[in-house]
């Protein structure tokens, strides 16, 4: 199984900075240190170029924030300061996502230990999210590899507006989002498919919802590829998820979406999205699960 890191591409944030940077380091050494992945099998991402960018992006926006010459509103909508480390980083965030799209169209699987970055419009950064990985993914897989039909499962406590804005004229990409109706952001957008829940919802509750966004999402989008948000911060632990998923309930999300994909033969691609617990290794521990069943799935599927 391939996946593609980017926390060699390193950022500074100010101390008190809400967003744990240090995830995406700590996790690569956890998944190695438990056995979940081998050493060979986390690839460096490579960053995008700023072509395969303006696929999705606005080109005054991309050169603003690659150039440094975003407006200060833009950046504090963004959420990161901005510096020519981030925006190195928030390409080779994307390129990740692509270069697991890529082989996960060879092995059936693949990840990206970042990505999910889905907040992202056309025009603008929002969320912590620069540029947009799914929809850079979505368009290359479309445009590029030649496919019909992409289907992206966004899972993620958060809705997937950027997405759902950038392809909402797209009938080839099908966007599906999971999310707590009164999170962030509070204007949502329309993907094909929206399953808000309300805050609290357990385990119970949220699996029964997800078997249906699946039955509905394969039944009206019929893909051939699908690119998952993997978002743990629906854990009851996260300080800004509001919902009360254990963290044996997010194994078993991962279990259930991946397995009944790659049931249907379908390449998946993963990417890592939010999880904001404290401590961090909540949060880490529930993105080791996601890859935890994803290693377990990862040969090739009967289709």
């Amino acid at each position: 199984m391939r996946v593609y890191a980017s926390d060699h591409y390193t950022v500074e944030l100010p101390a008190k900075h809400r967003f744990p940077m240090g995830k995406y380091r700590a996790l690569r050494e956890r998944l190695v240190a438990d056995g979940v992945l081998r050493p060979d099998e986390i690839l460096p991402a490579q960053p995008v170029t700023q072509e395969q960018l303006e696929t999705v992006h606005d080109p005054d926006y991309v050169a603003a924030l690659l150039g440094g010459t975003l407006e200060r509103d833009a950046v504090r909508r963004l959420g990161f300061p901005w510096s020519e480390a981030y925006a190195v980083r928030a390409r080779a965030s994307v390129g990740g996502t692509l270069q697991a799209a890529q082989a996960a169209l060879e092995d059936g699987l693949s990840g990206a230990l970042a990505g999910g970055t889905h907040h992202a419009h056309r025009e603008f950064g929002s969320g912590y999210c620069a540029f947009n990985d799914l929809a850079v993914a979505a368009r290359w897989l479309l445009d590029e590899a030649g496919l019909g039909r992409v289907l992206i499962f966004d899972v993620d406590v958060h809705q997937g507006d950027g997405t759902a804005a950038l392809l909402a004229h797209e009938e080839r990409a099908f966007t599906a989002s999971l999310h707590g109706e009164r999170n962030f952001p509070a204007r949502k957008q329309t993907s094909d498919l929206d399953v808000g829940l309300p805050d609290g919802t357990g385990d119970d509750d949220y699996l029964a919802a997800l078997d249906r966004a699946l039955d509905e999402s394969l039944e009206r989008a019929r893909p051939q590829f699908v690119l998952v948000q993997a978002g743990v911060d629906a854990l009851e632990v996260d300080r800004l998820g509001r919902l009360s998923l254990s963290s044996a309930g997010i194994r078993e999300r991962d279990r259930r979406l991946l397995a009944r994909f790659r049931g249907e033969g379908l390449p998946v691609a993963l990417t890592l999205g939010g999880g904001y617990a404290e401590p961090v290794e909540a949060t880490i521990e529930a993105h080791v699960g996601t890859y935890a069943v994803a290693k377990e799935l990862s040969v090739p599927a009967q289709g």
